[in-house]
Formats: C-alpha cells, structure tokens, sequence
C-alpha cells in the first residue's frame, strides 16, 4: 500500500482491524453496553482463552474471534464474519453450546446443578446477508421465547447479529448510540475525520486506536495483509456470485426448452449443478493463477481445497 493510499482509519472488519479495536478492554466495555442497549451494565472484563478442544480427538477443536468473561460471570463470544458461512445460524448456537459446556464439571454434577452461566454470541456480518432474513433488519437481538406470544422463556442464551450490509443510514439520519456503532463499523475505513455526531470519549477512543498513521511499521504491514485478504475473499465472492446467476439463467433456458413442466424443473436443476460445478472451477483456477490464497477460493467457490490444488 503506497502513500497515496493510505488511509486515515483502518478498516475495523478486518482481522487485525477488529483485534486492535476490540482487543482493547475499554473499547469493548462500551461497545457491549451499548449493544445490549442498558440491559446489561458491563464495568470489567477478562478475556478468555479463544481455543477450545473438543471432548474426542474426532470431534476436534474451536477457535473462536473473541471469547470474554463479564464480571458478573456472563460468557460472551465474539465473532467477525466476511463471508457467508454454511449454516451460520447454526455454527453460532454450535459456539455457544461449547461455551455451555466447557463450564460443566468432570464429576460431582449433582452438587454443580447445571448451574450454567448466561452465554451471549455477537455476531459482526459484513458484506452478506442474514441466512432466510429481510433486507431492511440490521440489528438482530434473539433469545428463547414463546412461539405464540412472544414472552421470554429463557433469557440466558442470545444471539445478536449486526447485519452491516442492511444498514444504510446516512450521518445525518443517525440519532442513537446503537447507530453510531454501525456507522463507525460500515464507514471507518473510508473516513478522514471523526465525524461530529462521535465526538464523544466513547468512540474519540475508538477512532484514536483505528488511525492508520499510529501503526507501527510491523502494525501496518499485518493490517495490509489483513485488508488484502478481506478483498481477495471479497473479489472472490462477486464473481462467483455473478457465475452463479448466468448458470441460472442457462438453466432456466435449458428447462424451458424442454418444454414440460418436469423438462422444466429436471432441466434447472440438471443445468444449475453442472453450470455451477463448472464456473466454480473456472472461478477458482483463475483466482489460484492470481495469487490469491486456497483457504479464501474454497470459501467463495464451494470447493475442496484438494480439488483446487489439483487445477492447472
């Protein structure tokens, strides 16, 4: 990255973006009370150890973002994710459940009383959508409830999703402190000063600790890596969406041509497969001619890593 490109803050959904800012123990103390919006007041915190072994050498093991401790004995994960994940919903209850049970004595459980403690997973989803949501909702707060009326059942257990992508309020539109998390987490990077509606000692930090001219040299080389990767992963993600929709639209015209309803359907899905099978292939051996890593390719394309090493 050149002079002439360098930016005054850095991007805080990057990897090294998001563990400096929230690396930092006030920093997160003000974010978490503001995202639980005076439900909870949070005064300290400790972090906690990000790898958890699984119970079975084939079970394997978890690495989380962020995992914390709130004084008040709470459990809080989170996570920064860049890319659409398989089955999300379901990887973060996965997450939270090992929380859960991590905290599980190895004997006298009649004695411990399943005695768990409150579990939180915060969820920062950049650049893709909530799996089976609406494109307006960008702040998803859920816990265990009646299907019917609506009462909490159990307030233990939440899942708070921040769907950047929905939100689309200009500076002006913004008018409370949960929107000013979201504007600072979707525009940063491309700001050059702390915008007037932030300047408070809340987010003053958080804008003092993302400028790019107080990196180090070391600092800044991670972050270039870290920021490089998130486009590559994004780069990687708009062609293979673009590949997606015109092997949709070969499908669609394969089944009509059919001309029967079951020509129709067997065609799509026929012609969908093969032309997603096909274009992922090409997507990938075009991304791995440019450099970029397998671990991100396979992501956007669906693919093995084996059968991208195997392309030439």
């Amino acid at each position: 990255m050149n002079n002439d490109s360098q930016p005054v803050f850095i991007d805080p959904t990057t990897d090294e973006g998001f563990k400096r800012l929230f690396g930092d123990k006030i920093n997160l103390i003000n974010f978490l009370n503001i995202i639980f919006r005076g439900r909870k007041t949070i005064t300290d915190l400790t972090y906690r150890d990000t790898e958890r072994i699984g119970a079975a050498e084939d079970i394997g093991k978890v690495i989380f973002d962020l995992v914390v401790q709130i004084s008040t004995g709470e459990e809080i994960i989170i996570e920064m994710q860049t890319s659409s994940q398989t089955n999300l919903k379901q990887r973060m209850l996965y997450y939270a459940s090992k929380v859960i049970s991590d905290t599980a004595p190895k004997g006298n459980r009649k004695a411990w009383g399943y005695a768990i403690p409150e579990v939180y997973t915060i969820v920062l989803m950049d650049g893709f959508h909530m799996p089976g949501g609406n494109r307006t909702t960008y702040f998803h707060d859920t816990c265990l409830c009646s299907r019917d009326s609506g009462e909490i059942f159990y307030e233990g257990l939440g899942f708070i999703y921040l769907e950047l992508i929905n939100f689309v309020k200009s500076e002006a539109e913004v008018d409370n402190e949960l929107d000013k998390v979201f504007f600072m987490l979707k525009n940063m990077s491309t700001l050059k000063t702390l915008p007037r509606i932030m300047n408070s000692a809340v987010f003053q930090r958080f804008f003092q600790l993302a400028s790019y001219a107080k990196l180090t040299k070391e600092e800044r080389t991670m972050y270039d890596i870290s920021l490089k990767r998130k486009w590559d992963a994004e780069a990687v993600r708009m062609y293979q969406q673009e590949q997606f929709e015109e092997a949709k639209s070969i499908a669609l015209a394969t089944g009509k041509a059919e001309g029967k309803a079951e020509g129709l359907a067997a065609g799509k899905a026929e012609g969908l497969a093969e032309g997603e099978h096909k274009k992922a292939l090409a997507t990938a051996l075009k991304f791995k001619e440019m450099g970029i890593p397998l671990d991100i390719i396979a992501t956007g394309t669906g693919l093995t890593i084996e059968e991208i090493e195997n392309l030439k």
